[in-house]
């Protein structure tokens, strides 16, 4: 064809994949792409749902019981909070709900109702500081777990403070009221070691836990609203088997007062104040067993006895020396202080008062 050459070179076999192949190897393998990135979405899910879980865990003990009827924790109310809990997580990730629900929530609530209950009575009364007081204390409490808070106030009845303080601070808690008798009670001006205090409210409290105790584990300890507490000293006291025992610091004019251990034992106290009392130690320096308060009939504080010797009255029916169980490093760390607040001067406030120009809240 006008001297050009030409020739027809015949196609052989082709040795890659054709299209067709590629497009069906790609259609086939789509299934499994699409089960691995299901599998991945739900195993995040779940991740997410356990963050959600653990992150409300923290948060069981916080229920609140009502004030009107003088209502306890129980265990209902603490599974209530759980429900509320998986409810949450349903609404996150439906897919595995029911596993949670069913097991790990399930095993949450075991574990927090196997820690014995901490039963802590606090007396109190009327004066300027007493918000405060009470506001640092609760706020302390919330740190701690299964812990029962049993107010009690020397009023003849129940005030509008402590009873909103108690509604909103988010612990299971009882409130109560009584009043201190007539010859008990206490001046203004009265140095605060004259009389004792709170040995009715404290006895109140102990008659409560005999009639209403839902718990029969547990810990009975006498909280003061004038105190500071360390933490650790509420999982030193959890396990006491009769009556534990710890330093208390910045009381009896000393830096700290209370048992001195040998041998794992306590052998004497460290104390200038009456020394020969048979329990020379401070009302937040110990800690009872509930059984044991409980099984001793008419174990209480006795108003009657001489200074000092509050404690002691209530002791003596309960243990010996050699019953008792150190905690707090076998008594050389202090975890609990006297800290009272300062008398608050209103001389300033009068002045508001005289020129009417006094603002009332709580």
């Amino acid at each position: 064809n006008n001297g050009v050459f030409s020739r027809t070179v015949e196609a052989g076999p082709r040795t890659g994949p054709s299209e067709d192949m590629i497009r069906n190897t790609i259609f086939r393998s789509f299934p499994r792409m699409k089960k691995i990135y299901l599998i991945t979405i739900v195993l995040l899910i779940i991740l997410t749902c356990l963050n959600v879980l653990i992150m409300s865990f923290w948060n069981i003990d916080t229920c609140t019981v009502s004030s009107s009827r003088a209502d306890i924790l129980s265990e209902q109310f603490c599974n209530d909070k759980i429900n509320l809990i998986a409810s949450h997580v349903k609404q996150l990730c439906p897919q595995v709900s029911n596993k949670l629900s069913s097991v790990q929530i399930n095993n949450i609530a075991s574990n927090q109702l196997k820690i014995p209950w901490l039963y802590l009575v606090t007396p109190t009364y009327q004066r300027p500081v007493q918000k405060a007081e009470l506001t640092r204390l609760y706020q302390t409490f919330l740190n701690v777990p299964n812990l029962h808070w049993i107010v009690v106030e020397d009023e003849m009845h129940k005030t509008k403070l402590v009873s909103n303080l108690l509604k909103h601070s988010g612990l299971p808690y009882t409130h109560m009221n009584i009043r201190t008798p007539q010859e008990y009670q206490m001046k203004e001006t009265d140095p605060n070691w004259l009389k004792p205090r709170g040995v009715e409210q404290r006895n109140l409290g102990i008659a409560w836990l005999r009639e209403n105790r839902l718990h029969q584990d547990g810990v009975v300890y006498f909280a003061d609203d004038d105190n500071t507490y360390s933490l650790g000293l509420f999982e030193e006291m959890r396990y006491t088997k009769k009556v534990s025992m710890w330093l208390v610091g910045l009381t009896g004019g000393l830096r700290f007062e209370g048992p001195i251990v040998e041998n794992g034992r306590v052998v004497q106290w460290h104390t200038l104040y009456k020394k020969n009392r048979p329990f020379p130690h401070d009302m937040a320096g110990f800690a009872v067993n509930l059984q044991l308060l409980m099984s001793v009939a008419g174990a209480k504080f006795d108003i009657t006895v001489p200074r000092g010797y509050l404690e002691t009255s209530l002791l003596v029916n309960l243990v010996t020396l050699e019953d008792l169980e150190p905690k707090g490093m076998n008594c050389t760390e202090v975890m609990v202080w006297h800290t009272r607040t300062a008398k608050v001067d209103y001389k300033q406030e009068r002045k508001l008062i005289e020129a009417d120009k006094y603002i009332h809240y709580i």
